[in-house]
């Protein structure tokens, strides 16, 4: 058990945090803070019909897809457990973690779809990416792969069920036999890939946002007199440095703990939601890119913030973890606010184990040539079961490794990549300008001919 913490510390800890801080401050800097200037890029970049060009997937399935993967158990449990570490201030720092992994997830994205239909046939996502990343472009890939299947496993599966067995005791509901079904759907996930996982996220992750989204409001509502103390408290506890050393000590302490929690929610850095846009035809390299800003934009910047101002309008002194969260629901709605949380926590659980399994099965093909499909099915189906009904502290710690093995191989690639992908960038930047001023000019030469013609 020790050995695994030592392990999740150099691949988890402050160094890799602060890499993949530096690559979203790097990319933010570069590109003149692109995530703030073109807010109609991203906000626009979700529409489009439900059904994929070709037998493709489309951009609003795609969306979903790596929303399930990114909005788990971390939006509910996660934030709570930020701030019990790191107190109110926490928040901020995953604000701060969430506007510089939007370029972060924008450029993985870009990469991505710039790179579509080179390298290995079995190269998918932030695969084919590494694979363009020089010479060591293959190695780097081939730990990355690694580190995918045993995320899928770990914090994609066991992490997720273990919650969602949680959630299920709050429902009524037998761990066992929701290990059962939970087992048994990943399965059919695992069989059929991304095609067959959008056909579930697309009803299943608007209705569970909605649902918590709707819950939250009426939470702040109800304590809306503590909004103001909310969020001073926020500010004041992001920067404080009373109380010498151990002001100094609390302070960074809130900023691991917030930026750990905001990437552990978000996965900026990790490159995992390129998988999700692999199968979306039609679309360019920026509109990619800005599919990932606001998956971001949504995972932490809306629906994590609305958890933490729930939690700090409502305090539950001596609560910890869901507990910590459900407490402030339960005092605006009683019961149903309970069962409410509970059943958005399981949602949110299983929408992730979904997305994660068809992250592992690219990462398996990867090393596999496409084998092994029916084994890491089984697999998944054993971890899912296994998850519901084991207790998962050390779960916690290989989780988090396996994330760094993704992130260190995945973020070095940015930086391998940086001078081509921020020239790319600028070129479709261009084409897009040059592309509306022409548009514009055509407007007007038209408009002239016709009242000539009057």
């Amino acid at each position: 058990m020790e050995a695994l913490r030592i392990v999740r510390e150099i691949l988890w800890g402050w160094p890799t945090l602060l890499l993949i801080l530096a690559a979203g401050a790097y990319f933010s800097y570069e590109t003149c803070f692109l995530q703030l200037r073109r807010v109609g890029l991203w906000l626009r970049s979700p529409l489009g019909g439900r059904k994929g060009r070709a037998g493709g997937v489309s951009k609003f399935q795609a969306l979903t897809a790596a929303l399930a993967g990114s909005i788990g158990t971390g939006n509910i449990v996660g934030v709570a457990a930020a701030i019990m570490a790191g107190g109110p201030g926490a928040l901020f720092w995953m604000w701060v973690s969430a506007l510089l992994g939007m370029m972060t997830v924008f450029v993985e994205n870009f990469l991505a779809a710039r790179y579509q239909g080179g390298g290995s046939p079995w190269a998918a996502g932030a695969l084919r990416t590494l694979e363009n990343a020089g010479r060591w472009g293959k190695r780097l890939a081939l730990v990355y792969a690694c580190g995918c299947c045993l995320s899928s496993l770990g914090m994609g599966n066991m992490v997720q069920m273990h919650a969602l067995a949680a959630a299920s005791r709050d429902l009524g509901l037998a761990p066992w036999l929701v290990g059962l079904g939970a087992a048994a759907l990943l399965f059919f996930v695992a069989q059929g890939g991304l095609g067959v996982a959008v056909r579930i996220t697309q009803g299943l992750v608007p209705a569970m946002t909605f649902l918590f989204f709707g819950c939250s409001l009426v939470v702040l509502w109800t304590f809306r007199e503590a909004l103001p103390g909310a969020f001073a408290s926020i500010f004041a506890n992001a920067f404080s440095l009373r109380a010498g050393a151990g002001g100094v000590a609390a302070m960074l302490l809130a900023v691991k703990s917030g930026v750990s929690r905001g990437v552990f929610t978000n996965e900026a850095g990790l490159g995992s939601s390129a998988f999700a846009y692999e199968g979306v035809r039609g679309r360019t390299p920026m509109e990619t890119g800005g599919l990932g800003i606001f998956q971001v934009f949504l995972d932490t910047l809306v629906m994590c913030t609305v958890t933490g101002l729930c939690i700090l309008c409502c305090p539950a002194a001596g609560l910890s973890g869901a507990q910590m969260t459900f407490y402030p629901y339960q005092q605006a709605m009683g019961v149903w606010g309970r069962w409410a949380v509970s059943l958005c926590t399981a949602l949110f659980a299983l929408a992730t184990a979904i997305a994660w399994c068809c992250y592992g099965r690219s990462g398996l093909f990867y090393l596999t040539h496409g084998r092994g499909r029916r084994a890491f099915g089984l697999v998944s189906a054993g971890a899912a079961f296994l998850g519901c009904l084991l207790p998962l502290e050390a779960v916690f710690d290989l989780a988090d490794a396996c994330n760094g093995l993704m992130a260190l191989p995945n973020v070095l690639a940015l930086f391998l990549l940086a001078r081509k992908a921020l020239a790319d960038i600028e070129q479709e930047e261009n084409r897009e300008f040059l592309g509306k001023n022409r548009g514009k000019r055509n407007g007007v030469q038209q408009s002239a001919q016709n009242r000539k013609r009057h």
